[in-house]
């Protein structure tokens, strides 16, 4: 007999948490500030933002996907991941959305972010949760 448990519970939901409350409040809070730099910056910021609700749609598909289950949710969870990570980098590293970080701070979280997406990814991979939650 097993002891790992099947469901949605321990850190599939904390995924699925991060997924369908932190991403979309980040975005939020991000894209709220970032709109009175729009009229200065103009449509390269407009397209960085429309990326990045795109992003923070897709993982708010794969997170309910997780909670309700879906056979294909761990691989659209590790899309979204993937493509998290991808928008974090390009926005980092790139002048088009406005920042406040000091210089020598973009190596930090460009770390942070792909450490963060690593994480999760490798959950996914790794868990025995997620192998008996999401049998094929």
């Amino acid at each position: 007999m097993s002891s790992v448990k099947s469901g949605v519970g321990g850190w599939l939901l904390v995924l699925c948490g991060v997924l369908l409350v932190w991403q979309p409040l980040s975005f939020g809070l991000v894209a709220s500030s970032s709109l009175d730099a729009l009229a200065v910056r103009g449509v390269p910021l407009a397209m960085v933002l429309g990326v990045q609700l795109v992003v923070t749609a897709f993982g708010i598909a794969a997170g309910l996907a997780l909670a309700g289950r879906r056979p294909s949710a761990v691989i659209l969870a590790k899309t979204a991941l993937v493509a998290t990570a991808a928008v974090d980098v390009f926005v980092y590293t790139t002048p088009y959305a406005p920042n406040n970080r000091t210089p020598g701070e973009t190596p930090i979280y460009i770390a942070i972010s792909l450490g963060w997406s690593a994480a999760w990814f490798l959950y996914l991979v790794r868990s025995q949760r997620v192998k008996t939650t999401f049998q094929d």
